[in-house]
């Protein structure tokens, strides 16, 4: 048990177990269930948007894809994610569906895949409640949740709702010190903190969550949020980036890493692509193969991709047979 005050490592993430037989479409390799998925070398995810657009009629995709688009996104790709914002960047008068609300909707909706937060905004939730809340859904979901999450940046959504936006620094630690009692509160029976900016005392937080989400911290400045990353997350996500700039984050990190005594190679290397434009040819196919694989090659095994308002369902079966096999292909 970590003492009250003290920052806990991150745990290594462990893959779901079952007691009973499996269900259909999981596989058993000693105890440990996988789907085909998440056997795979390189993952993909579909960002839903939560936005509603003069094309839908102000009515959120999240919604309008829900009977066509995302059964068959679910087919194919790992997991379904959501953004972290209060309304949208078009208009603020846009509909804007709130990210828990809707990631525990398609976690009940489509229930054969992963889903998360790309990423919660540290300062919109207090970090106990969200302890609680992630273990209430992981319950319900059994086993499906990532919990990305980060130091927030939008300053005017803080300032339109009322919550305080400190400067970098602070919102680094207050991070550092929600992850500390989330996982203290997943982990231990009465747990207690007290930081410099959240404190608890005695938290019970039943269930237990089978199995521990993995925390997938989001961020990149190379002086405050890199360093904890290193220290404290299981998954690492960044957003679009070249494959050089990309080289001197990542090996940043690593060297971060090394110095608190951790093996990088226990990060999942994560990116989030937005605009991306599904195939429609399969040459357009090839060149995103061509646009991947240099970072596959720095050691990303997940994107996260938001590919915004899709209408037909050809090109998602097409970026599955003609992209994501093709990077798998032993």
């Amino acid at each position: 048990m970590t003492p009250a005050g003290t920052l806990a490592p991150a745990p290594s993430f462990g893959c779901r177990c079952w007691d009973a037989p499996p269900p259909p479409g999981f596989l058993m390799r000693s105890g440990v269930v996988f789907t085909e998925r998440t056997m795979t070398r390189i993952n993909f995810g579909w960002i839903v948007p939560a936005t509603g657009i003069p094309e839908t009629n102000g009515v959120p995709l999240a919604i309008t894809q829900q009977d066509e688009i995302l059964p068959v996104v679910a087919k194919h790709f790992h997991s379904l994610w959501v953004f972290d914002h209060f309304y949208g960047f078009r208009q603020p008068t846009d509909a804007y569906l709130e990210s828990w609300s809707t990631l525990t909707w398609l976690a009940a909706r489509f229930p054969q895949v992963m889903v998360g937060t790309i990423v919660l905004g540290v300062g919109y939730r207090h970090p106990p409640l969200l302890a609680k809340m992630s273990v209430s859904l992981q319950a319900l979901c059994e086993g499906r949740l990532i919990l990305g999450i980060g130091a927030g940046w939008r300053t005017e959504e803080y300032d339109a709702y009322g919550y305080p936006f400190p400067k970098p620094a602070v919102r680094v630690k207050q991070l550092e010190e929600a992850v500390t009692i989330i996982r203290k509160m997943w982990t231990e029976t009465a747990p207690s903190f007290k930081g410099d900016y959240f404190e608890i005392e005695r938290a019970y937080c039943p269930p237990r969550p089978k199995p521990l989400p993995p925390i997938m911290i989001g961020g990149e400045g190379e002086q405050l949020m890199l360093p904890l990353i290193a220290r404290q997350a299981d998954w690492w996500n960044i957003g679009p980036a070249s494959p050089a700039e990309y080289r001197r984050k990542r090996d940043l990190l690593h060297r971060e890493a090394e110095a608190t005594g951790r093996d990088p190679g226990e990060i999942v290397q994560t990116m989030m692509r937005n605009g991306v434009n599904l195939p429609q040819t399969t040459v357009e196919s090839a060149r995103l193969i061509e646009e991947l694989q240099p970072l596959i090659d720095l050691g990303i095994t997940y994107f996260m991709l938001d590919c915004g308002h899709v209408t037909a369902t050809e090109p998602i079966i097409r970026f599955a047979e003609e992209v994501m096999r093709p990077l798998n292909q032993v």
